[in-house]
């Protein structure tokens, strides 16, 4: 466990940060931006916990946190420094468990008949927050996926994880007897 002694220490007032292996680069990298994403996507899912979820998301979302730690984790090594520096990784029982989390959510929710848009409890409207950071961190990944390796489930885990976001979200509304917000295509 790293013991944090300062919380500042100006080496990053050039615009540059230190990755896991100790290599800096400058701060708006990729890998940089791909990892500060999923940071704000924690953010927010604690956002979420504070505004209230019903149970048991509030579980749900704090193992997720601890997932999203792990793919910062993994995503501030560069590839080649991996094998040498071992540390928490996704697999593939991370993405399982989100398919799993879904299905159990879904067998109480109504199909849906029209697209649906943020809102209802103050919990669910921030978790629709959170699946479109979600969705941004996505991309972002993506996007370093084509200059450099990442895990092969980072990018399915993400995928799923926007997902089970919406159906959180649905969720929540549910259970507090909140519809959801239809989308009026005529409006």
């Amino acid at each position: 466990m790293p013991r944090i002694t300062k919380v500042y220490t100006r080496t990053g007032d050039d615009g540059t940060t230190g990755l896991g292996s100790g290599v800096r680069v400058v701060k708006t990298a990729p890998r940089v931006v791909a990892y500060g994403t999923v940071d704000e996507l924690s953010s927010h899912l604690g956002v979420a916990r504070a505004a209230g979820v019903v149970e048991p998301l509030d579980e749900h979302l704090s193992r997720i946190q601890n997932e999203l730690f792990h793919l910062g984790a993994e995503l501030c090594m560069p590839p080649s420094e991996q094998a040498r520096r071992p540390g928490p990784r996704l697999a593939a029982r991370h993405v399982d468990a989100l398919e799993a989390l879904m299905d159990e959510l879904s067998r109480s929710l109504p199909p849906l008949a029209n697209f649906i848009l943020p809102g209802g409890t103050p919990a669910a409207a921030q978790l629709h927050v959170a699946r479109a950071v979600c969705r941004r961190a996505e991309r972002e990944v993506i996007a370093l996926a084509r200059q450099e390796a990442v895990g092969e489930h980072v990018v399915p885990y993400l995928n799923r994880l926007s997902d089970a976001l919406f159906v959180m979200a649905r969720y929540d509304n549910r259970q507090r007897g909140e519809d959801d917000v239809l989308w009026d295509s005529r409006a």
